[in-house]
């Protein structure tokens, strides 16, 4: 159905597990290739993850995750052959927003299927494609979304909210509302 549809990935240290290996995993089984990649890295290459959860605090708790295989080179991205790009949260969107390639990419995909999930948004917001969207994040960051120009989606942590081709959630626990969303957004045809 998919073997030759490719999505492009964006990881660092520190993304959030759940973020980066349930839609690997869940795009990967249904046919698509799933390119990871990241700064300064290459295939084979590792990033950390790290596990969030909401524990009653008034913030999420930060645990270790998993070690995540990269699956492609991030220098040798060519943004043409992908059909969207997948911008998981974690820590890892903190940084990677001061690399001008990793902004490049992001605005390569401004009007193309893109899907972000929490602090995602600090990726979209730097690169400055969010302006008049509506867009959903964690909501700590919630003043970049509307600093950025984008219109803040105040849903429940289970919910995902698509505006064009942009689909967007508050965390993990959203991920069957928001992986399900980014298929319809990709054209996928799924019935069971």
């Amino acid at each position: 159905m998919t073997d030759d549809v490719k999505l492009l990935m964006l990881a660092g240290d520190y993304v959030e597990d759940y973020e980066i290996m349930v839609p690997y995993q869940a795009l990967s089984m249904l046919g698509y290739t799933v390119d990871v990649v990241c700064p300064d890295k290459k295939a084979g290459d590792k990033v950390l993850t790290a596990i969030h959860d909401f524990e009653g605090a008034q913030t999420y708790s930060e645990k270790p995750g998993h070690a995540f295989t990269l699956t492609a080179d991030f220098d040798a991205i060519d943004t043409d052959d992908y059909l969207g790009l997948i911008v998981p949260g974690g820590r890892a969107p903190e940084y990677l927003r001061l690399n001008p390639r990793v902004l490049e990419i992001v605005r390569a995909f401004a009007d193309r299927p893109l899907a972000a999930i929490c602090h995602g948004a600090q990726l979209l917001a730097a690169a400055g494609v969010i302006k008049g969207r509506k867009v959903s994040a964690y909501p700590a960051c919630k003043p970049e979304v509307e600093l950025a120009g984008g219109i803040y989606a105040d849903i429940a942590v289970t919910d995902a909210v698509t505006d064009g081709e942009l689909v967007s959630a508050p965390a993990w626990p959203a991920h069957p509302a928001w992986l399900a969303q980014f298929l319809k957004v990709l054209g996928a045809n799924i019935s069971i």
